[in-house]
């Protein structure tokens, strides 16, 4: 995928993946703009010479950004440092993108990594108010302010899922992804791709850096994060997941990340919101 924001037709992916527009700056120190998002539609990789703060006004955002995904429901919203490949996607069939691009020698934050920012009321409402079109200077000035006086970062525990590189692991891998309720041991796994289990514990030790087992839980907390980021019912996302009760799943969910589930998107200061 392209770096410069290209354009990619449907015609050569299954997304309808689009370029987004690159921000102009105004009169201003930021510019606002909206883009409604389905499931089918994604920014290819691209950079921005301006600061953007990515929030879903509705629906559920996914930024990917190399290392990391991250997950942000209407009551998150993302940093993405100036000059940072990133990638946009909507984890809900109705999402609302909305951008506001900070020109650099303005902004008053210094966050050289991808920071998830509490998205509270007053800064969703300013967000739209300097999305209008008849502020005057003034008006503007004043308001673009405040808004980045709201930039506040929330703390976040990241979930990473490495993917092996290796041949017959790497199909586990991607099996257990595309299915992550498959409860097949490692065993079961190596009849069907030509390895023992014991070769693919190996391979998932030594090229994902965690035990099979770990690495499973930590593939079912990502796939499950953005339903709950849509407020699916826990025990539907537990068994989605391959667990057999909403509190087997919640003790899972706590040791990976510190906090329930539900306090995963909501619990304000302390919560993360990324996965990786």
């Amino acid at each position: 995928m392209s770096q410069d924001g290209q354009l990619a037709s449907a015609a050569s992916s299954p997304d309808r993946r689009i370029a987004p527009r690159e921000a102009r700056g105004g009169p201003g120190t930021l510019t606002v703009s909206t883009r409604p998002m389905g499931l089918d539609t994604r920014f290819v990789w691209h950079t921005h010479p301006e600061h953007q703060v990515a929030w879903a006004q509705a629906g559920v955002l996914m930024v990917e950004t190399g290392a990391s995904a991250w997950i942000l429901p209407p009551t998150r919203a993302l940093f993405i440092p100036a000059g940072l490949p990133h990638e946009t996607s909507a984890t809900s069939p109705t999402t609302t993108l909305r951008s506001v691009f900070v020109l650099p020698r303005f902004c008053r934050v210094e966050w050289t990594e991808p920071t998830p920012i509490a998205a509270r009321p007053l800064l969703a409402e300013l967000i739209g108010y300097l999305g209008g079109e008849r502020l005057d200077a003034g008006r503007r000035a004043r308001a673009e302010l405040v808004l980045l006086d709201l930039l506040e970062p929330v703390a976040v525990n990241t979930i990473e899922v490495r993917t092996p590189r290796s041949g017959p692991a790497r199909r586990v891998a991607a099996g257990l992804l595309a299915d992550p309720a498959d409860r097949r041991t490692l065993e079961e796994w190596g009849r069907e791709v030509g390895a023992s289990g014991r070769t693919l514990a190996r391979a998932f030790a030594a090229e994902t850096g965690v035990p099979f087992g770990r690495w499973r839980t930590l593939a079912r907390m990502h796939a499950a994060l953005p339903a709950l980021a849509e407020g699916v019912a826990v025990g539907r996302v537990a068994g989605r997941v391959g667990y057999e009760s909403a509190s087997a799943f919640v003790a899972a969910f706590r040791r990976e990340t510190g906090l329930t589930p539900a306090a995963y998107f909501h619990g304000g200061a302390g919560s993360p919101g990324g996965a990786g």
